[in-house]
């Protein structure tokens, strides 16, 4: 008679705290990844650590909630093949939240990938409006205040090609008006507003990292109306993920709508 090795059974008690153990601690990974991701552009915006080091931790909060994700499949998995729902919940929201961060980065890494690696977004790139006020506040900043020129308005006229000068049919005065009233509604922080010379200088900042892009409004005579030229620039890095071009594009669409244009 051949005699058979022992067979070791995992116990209903001991797979349900196993499988306790891998849902709540992927649950808990996701969660710490979630608190990282958000502070990654916080602690950035409230100058506690510089934006590269914001970066880091935001790509630190996809690794973590990937090994969330891992440990949440697991935990499910491992429910299933013992038929113990115990812990199930803890999964689910382990994976909900991991996946929260994942598709957030996700989202990032293909606006980054399809927007062209430029900051500085204009009307006008024959003539971009110039910085004036704005220079002192840009001091030290990496990236400069003068356009790049050809270069950078080539992929701008191809990755933009909507963006274009807002030709009106009301006098610059009354466009003008309108364009301080639509950058005080959206929030700039005005560095300088000279209606002789139809010109709006301001900052603005991003909702996440708070980095800082500065924009220039010009308002000109044109034939029987005025034409309104924009330009947005960042400050650091070299792309903007397309945030300058959106900015540029829906300030003239309420400088538009504001005017019934």
């Amino acid at each position: 008679m051949v005699s058979r090795a022992p067979q070791t059974k995992v116990s209903p008690a001991g797979a349900s705290r196993w499988m306790g153990y891998e849902s709540s601690s992927g649950l808990g990974i996701s969660l710490v990844s979630i608190l990282l991701a958000a502070f990654s552009g916080l602690g950035t915006r409230w100058g506690w650590w510089d934006f590269r080091h914001g970066l880091g931790y935001f790509r630190d909060s996809v690794f973590a909630a990937g090994a969330g994700i891992l440990l949440c499949l697991g935990g499910l998995a491992w429910s299933w093949a013992v038929h113990i729902p115990k812990g199930r919940v803890r999964a689910f929201m382990g994976l909900a939240a991991g996946l929260l961060i994942a598709g957030n980065f996700l989202s990032w890494f293909l606006q980054a990938k399809s927007a062209p690696r430029i900051h500085d977004i204009t009307t006008d790139w024959v003539n971009p409006p110039l910085f004036e006020a704005i220079l002192p506040l840009r001091q030290g900043a990496p990236n400069p205040p003068q356009y790049g020129g050809s270069a950078v308005a080539e992929q701008q006229q191809k990755a933009y090609p909507d963006i274009r000068p807002l030709l009106l049919s009301v006098p610059p005065d009354k466009a003008w008006q309108a364009c301080l009233d639509t950058a005080l509604k959206m929030g700039w922080i005005l560095a300088a507003s000279d209606e002789p010379q139809g010109r709006i200088e301001a900052t603005d900042q991003t909702f996440w990292f708070g980095f800082k892009d500065d924009i220039v409004v010009r308002v000109l005579p044109q034939a029987a109306g005025s034409r309104v030229d924009v330009r947005s620039v960042s400050r650091v890095g070299l792309g903007d993920v397309g945030t300058n071009a959106r900015r540029v594009r829906k300030y003239l669409n309420q400088v538009r709508q504001s005017l019934g244009a």
